[in-house]
C-alpha cells in the first residue's frame, strides 16, 4: 500500500481507504464487516470513514464493534466521523442536526460512544450550515481539538469560498482551520477537485479524502444491462441517484471505458479507481465495497495507476469529454 500526507498536515493516509456509507448495517452485517475491515487493514489500509447519519448511527456502532474485537493499536489506524444530518433522520428535533456548537460537540460525544474510541482522528462538517455563523463552527471544532477529542477537522461538500472563510476566521483568532475536504470525485464528477479547489492546495495546504470513485457503482459496468437486485440502486430511497446517473449517455461512456479496461487487462472498477489515485491532490480514495471479492479487486488499483500513461489518459479524456477548463492568469 502507498501512503500520502493529508494535504500539508503531518498525517499520512493510505491512498485507498474504506468507508461504510450505504453498506454497513444495510448490506454488511457484523461478520462481513469484520472480514472486510480485517482484509483492508492487512493490506495496509489505515483510514476508516464513517458519519453520524450513516444508517442512523448503526454504521458507527457496527464499525465500533469490529474495532473493539480487532484490538488493533489505536495509533495504527485513522478514524473519522461527520456531523450535520444527525442520526434520527426525519425525526431530528431542533439542535439534533446542523452545525451549531451544541450539535457539533454533542454529536462528537455520541460518535465516540458508538465507535468505542477516545478520540476521532478526522472530524468533518458533513455539509455547510447557512443557519450557523462559520465563526461558531471554527470555535466549536477548536474546542474539541483542545480537549483531544479530535485531531484534525475538515469539511465535506463545501465550496472553496466557504472553506476559505473558515480558514480566514481561524487565522484571525489564532485557531486551527480546516485541514481536509471530502468531495465526491470520479470520472463523471470532477469540477471541485480539479478546478474549484486548485487555489486551496497551495494556499492553505488542503487535503482531500474523496468518495464515490465508482460513481455509486456506475463505473463498474454492472448497470450496463439493467439494475441487479443486490445493488444499492435497488434499495429504497435511491431513486434520485438512479435517475441522475443511469442515463443512456452515461451508459455509453461506461461501455467505451470498459473497452479500455479490457485492453489493459483490468476491470473497469480498477481503471476508474486508479484514475482517481493518479491525481496528486487526492490524499485518499474511499472505497465502499460490500463484498470481499470487490475489495480484493479494487485494491489492485494501487499498482495499476502507475500504468496510466499520457496516451491512455487521453483516450479516457476523449471518451468523457468533461475535463474542467482552468483559465490561465497572466
Amino acid at each position: 500500500m502507498e501512503y500520502r500526507r493529508l494535504g500539508k498536515s503531518g498525517l499520512q493516509l493510505s491512498v485507498l481507504s474504506y468507508g461504510s456509507w450505504t453498506t454497513f448495517h444495510h448490506q454488511v452485517d457484523e461478520h462481513l464487516a469484520d472480514m472486510l475491515m480485517g482484509y483492508a487493514y492487512d493490506q495496509g489500509i489505515n483510514f476508516f470513514d464513517n458519519a453520524e447519519s450513516y444508517a442512523g448511527g448503526e454504521s458507527e456502532k457496527l464499525m465500533g464493534k469490529v474495532l473493539k474485537q480487532k484490538r488493533w493499536e489505536r495509533s495504527s489506524y485513522v478514524l473519522s466521523s461527520k456531523v450535520f444530518f444527525g442520526w434520527h433522520g426525519k425525526e431530528n428535533r431542533p439542535n439534533q442536526h446542523g452545525l451549531s456548537r451544541k450539535h457539533i460537540i454533542e454529536a462528537c460525544h455520541e460518535a465516540l460512544q458508538r465507535l468505542q474510541v477516545d478520540y476521532l482522528d478526522l472530524y468533518f462538517c458533513h455539509r455547510p450550515d447557512p443557519q450557523t455563523p462559520v465563526a461558531e463552527v471554527v470555535w466549536a471544532m477548536n474546542h474539541l481539538l483542545q480537549q483531544g477529542k479530535i485531531l484534525y477537522w475538515g469539511t465535506s461538500e463545501w465550496s472553496a469560498a466557504q472553506i476559505m472563510e473558515a480558514q480566514m476566521i481561524a487565522e484571525r483568532y489564532g485557531l486551527i482551520g480546516p485541514t481536509m475536504e471530502q468531495p465526491e470525485y470520479n470520472l463523471f464528477n470532477r469540477e471541485k477537485v480539479e478546478k474549484e479547489f486548485v487555489p486551496l492546495y497551495e494556499s492553505i495546504g488542503l487535503g482531500t479524502t474523496t468518495w464515490s470513485p465508482l460513481a455509486s457503482g456506475l463505473l463498474t459496468g454492472k448497470y450496463n444491462a439493467g439494475i441487479p437486485r443486490d445493488s444499492r440502486f435497488s434499495l429504497p430511497g435511491y431513486d434520485w441517484l438512479r435517475e441522475k446517473l443511469l442515463t443512456p449517455q452515461h451508459i455509453e461512456k461506461v461501455k467505451a471505458l470498459q473497452r479500455i479496461a479490457d485492453a489493459g487487462g483490468v476491470s473497469l472498477a480498477v481503471l476508474a479507481i486508479a484514475w482517481c489515485i493518479r491525481n496528486p491532490h487526492v490524499s485518499t480514495v474511499i472505497l465502499g465495497a460490500s463484498k470481499l471479492s470487490q475489495l480484493e479487486e479494487n485494491i489492485q488499483a494501487v499498482q495499476f495507476y502507475h500504468q496510466l500513461h499520457d496516451e491512455l489518459l487521453q483516450q479516457i479524456e476523449d471518451i468523457m469529454g468533461n475535463k474542467p477548463h482552468i483559465p490561465e492568469y497572466r
